[in-house]
């Protein structure tokens, strides 16, 4: 009997299906991965934004309360930072004192201007009856001029009505200076009531600006969210316009994502977009595309890139794409801002 036994075919044929298995697995993903790349663009730098809002002093002072700690939930309009007020209560007290005694200026001024008006209608009325004396004393004069060229009166007579006539003119004359005087004195009394109302205006436009700056010295939250890393503790003398923390934005969460200039052909807004957060790796999260920057992101830097000096280096531009989170309410206690995320936009 033979003990050599040969080869069977399902052995000799072992080698070919383990080659033509691992063709067809590596066909497979090879297929996958150039559908996937023709179907998706992707970009793994990205990040997670928000609208993050600064509280800044904006008056000077130390703070008499501090209400709130790193890194915890506020809400819009919670009092937050106490500024010592009484410097601006002592300014908005003297601001309001300086109107009061503007208001009370007015006053007088009118009482001034009730007498100068009628001090014009006795002087006007003098000068009405002046006027009438005067009228009277020239017709007795032609009268009497009359009655001596007839031989009726005596030259006296003449001589005392051409004296009283000069007399009412002189009366009138002085009585016409009286009313021009006590016209102008109401009308410098009209002027002072103007310069009065205007000063009482500065006077009511310096109060309020005391009760502006007597308001700053409490300090609300601008909007809901988180606070960042507070810089303020209570004691401390802060400046207008030093920021004393950071508030994030809960409500409001995107992604910006910059995609290279080669891959924008068939990006366009609109289109879905998977989501895939490195600090969550199982969690998925779809998106939209909400707009795409009219410029790269070189232009937005400090020192724009001048192609012009000469030293002309091609480089692949990157354009920023802001992209809606859908749902964001769904992973508010997830999200953080300056997360990495790695971005799939579906183009076909």
């Amino acid at each position: 009997m033979d003990t050599t036994s040969s080869k069977s075919p399902f052995k000799k044929l072992l080698p070919f299906a383990v080659v033509l298995a691992v063709l067809g697995v590596g066909s497979f993903y090879g297929f996958q991965s150039y559908r996937y790349n023709q179907t998706y663009e992707t970009t793994d730098n990205a990040q997670i934004e928000t609208k993050n809002s600064p509280v800044l002093a904006r008056v000077a002072g130390y703070v008499l309360e501090s209400n709130v700690e790193d890194y915890k939930s506020v809400r819009a309009n919670d009092r937050l930072i106490e500024i010592d007020p009484q410097e601006y209560q002592i300014a908005v007290a003297q601001a309001d004192a300086d109107l009061q005694q503007a208001v009370a200026d007015i006053e007088t001024a009118k009482a001034a201007l009730r007498n100068a008006q009628e001090a014009y209608k006795v002087t006007k009325a003098n000068a009405d009856v002046q006027a009438s004396r005067k009228t009277k004393a020239a017709a007795d004069l032609t009268r009497d001029k009359n009655l001596y060229e007839g031989g009726s009166t005596t030259k006296k007579v003449l001589d005392d009505s051409q004296a009283n006539v000069e007399v009412q003119n002189r009366q009138y004359d002085a009585a016409l200076a009286q009313v021009n005087q006590a016209k102008v004195a109401e009308g410098a009394a009209i002027a002072t009531i103007k310069k009065m109302e205007a000063m009482v205006k500065v006077k009511q436009t310096v109060l309020d600006q005391a009760k502006l700056r007597l308001s700053y010295t409490h300090i609300d939250a601008p909007v809901s969210g988180k606070t960042g890393k507070i810089n303020v503790a209570k004691g401390q003398y802060v400046q207008p316009g030093q920021n004393l923390f950071t508030i994030v934005n809960e409500a409001a969460y995107w992604v910006t994502a910059n995609f290279k200039e080669t891959q924008l052909e068939k990006m366009r807004v609109g289109q879905p977009v998977e989501l895939k957060i490195d600090a969550y790796p199982t969690l998925k999260i779809s998106g939209k595309i909400q707009t795409i920057s009219d410029a790269t992101g070189a232009k937005f830097s400090l020192l724009p890139p001048d192609n012009a000096s000469g030293n002309f280096v091609k480089l692949t531009q990157r354009v920023p794409v802001k992209i809606e989170i859908e749902h964001p309410e769904q992973y508010k206690e997830l999200l953080r801002a300056g997360l990495s995320v790695e971005v799939a936009v579906k183009v076909q």
